[in-house]
């Protein structure tokens, strides 16, 4: 009897160098996979896994973040933005007014004082806009 030789060769499929093992699941709702369908289809492969693959590592992905201080700011400033439109809107109706309800004096009077309110709100206008530009410069990210 002679002894049994070691077999080195197992047989079946020869190992990936590199095997995929790593999945991933997601779900879609019915108009979320008529659209992939559809995406897929015009892409040409046959393979899903090859073209979630394309899509994901081919396309550059930006990343946003959201920075709640920055659109509260925003949002205060659209505030101002619609108040100073409210005050253009008075303003002509005021100088109608004085014009036919007040003599000419009295609203020579008026318009003085309305137009020292005006450049106040120029000035006023003109820092908000230095001060959004200097905060864009020192805070956002580009």
């Amino acid at each position: 009897m002679e002894p049994k030789k070691e077999i080195h060769n197992k047989g079946g499929r020869k190992p990936k160098l590199n095997p995929v093992k790593h999945r991933y699941m997601v779900n879609f709702n019915d108009d979320e996979n008529a659209l992939f369908r559809q995406r897929f289809e015009q892409s040409g492969l046959d393979c899903y896994s090859k073209y979630i693959k394309a899509v994901l590592f081919k396309r550059e992905l930006k990343v946003v973040k959201i920075d709640k201080t920055t659109l509260d700011y925003y949002v205060r400033l659209t505030q101002f933005y619609r108040q100073f439109q409210a005050i253009g809107n008075n303003y002509n109706q005021i100088v109608r007014a004085l014009k036919s309800n007040f003599g000419e004096k009295r609203a020579l009077q008026m318009l003085y004082r309305l137009e020292q309110r005006t450049v106040e709100l120029v000035v006023l206008s003109k820092h908000i806009i230095t001060l959004t530009q200097d905060y864009e410069r020192r805070w956002l990210q580009r």
